[in-house]
């Protein structure tokens, strides 16, 4: 097995075994459903006898994740969005099976951070002749994300989204707006103890924000990763920023000046404990929100997942 500076080559066939492709075909807003069934018989070619299963709810999906661990898969290939992936690569974390991506999302924010193309056709093709990335992945209390988590203010619009989305019959985006407005209006601060490398520091935040390896926060490519292998937690908070405050720091992200600001915090750690007054808060991971009892404590896995990523361009 050779080791370049991105990860594992394996040498012959990348995966010999039956490969299960898990397909949300709704996701991205339902768009892809005529590539789904367009494309069956190249799936069936690749899957080599693995399971192709289409799904809609997370228990559909841990389900056909545990059939196709049974059946001895070598790959399981997630499609769908960054929800999808996270419901997955969550059963494959410390394993040898391989993780495959068919970006059918709508940010598709794992997939773009690995280089995966994010035309479908593109990203099976990749799938069939790739190679294979250890990458890290991140843990808050037992549940993993592949992007990041987060307290405070996101996790409240998220949850606030969901229930206009559910009671008023909104879209997901005019929900959205109408979520940050409400929680600006609302006092979406919280007092928190961060605890890293044994040092505490307490701030007065909107939100405390960690993420899977360092994220590009200022500049055109804000909340974009150059990597995910430097087995590393990034960790973000807004010190004592009012409301009117967050928009002044966002502009000062988009123009490169985001760390000149006082009010913005950044750490790096393999580790932290985040301790606040709350017993339980919302806790968002990869989009995903539920809520946990605190202390928070985050980790990070170094290289514990086995990505399919394209191949590299020939030198």
């Amino acid at each position: 097995m050779a080791r370049d500076l991105h990860g594992r080559r394996e040498d012959g066939p990348l995966v010999s075994g039956p490969i299960a492709f898990i397909v949300n075909a709704g996701a991205g807003a339902g768009s892809r459903p005529a590539w789904f069934e367009e494309n069956r018989n190249a799936l069936e070619t690749i899957a080599n006898g693995g399971p192709i299963v289409e799904v809609a709810t997370g228990e559909e999906i841990t389900a056909a994740v545990g059939k196709a661990l049974d059946l001895g898969c070598t790959a399981i290939v997630a499609g769908g969005g960054d929800g999808t992936l996270n419901a997955v690569a969550s059963r494959l974390v410390g394993t040898a099976t391989l993780f495959g991506i068919l970006p059918l999302g709508t940010l598709n924010h794992f997939a773009k951070d690995l280089g995966i193309p994010l035309d479908p056709d593109e990203a099976l093709a990749a799938i069939r002749s790739g190679r294979v990335l250890e990458v890290d992945v991140g843990e808050v209390n037992g549940r993993y994300f592949l992007n990041n988590s987060s307290l405070g203010l996101y996790p409240d619009i998220v949850h606030d989204r969901t229930q206009q989305q559910r009671r008023l019959g909104r879209g997901k985006w005019v929900a959205f707006l109408w979520a940050v407005w409400g929680a600006l209006r609302r006092s979406p601060f919280l007092t928190v103890r961060l605890i890293v490398d044994g040092k505490a520091a307490t701030h007065r935040t909107p939100f405390v924000f960690v993420g899977n390896n360092a994220y590009r926060m200022e500049g055109f490519d804000i909340g974009s990763r150059a990597g995910l292998t430097d087995g590393i937690l990034s960790i973000y908070v807004a010190d004592g920023a009012r409301r009117w405050r967050l928009v002044a720091l966002g502009l000062r992200a988009l123009f490169g000046r985001l760390r000149q600001a006082q009010e913005f915090c950044e750490y790096r750690s393999t580790e932290l404990r985040v301790e606040t007054s709350r017993p339980r808060m919302r806790v968002a991971t990869d989009g995903e929100v539920c809520k946990m009892t605190a202390p928070f404590l985050y980790r990070i896995h170094a290289g514990a997942l086995r990505v399919i990523v394209p191949a590299k361009p020939a030198s």
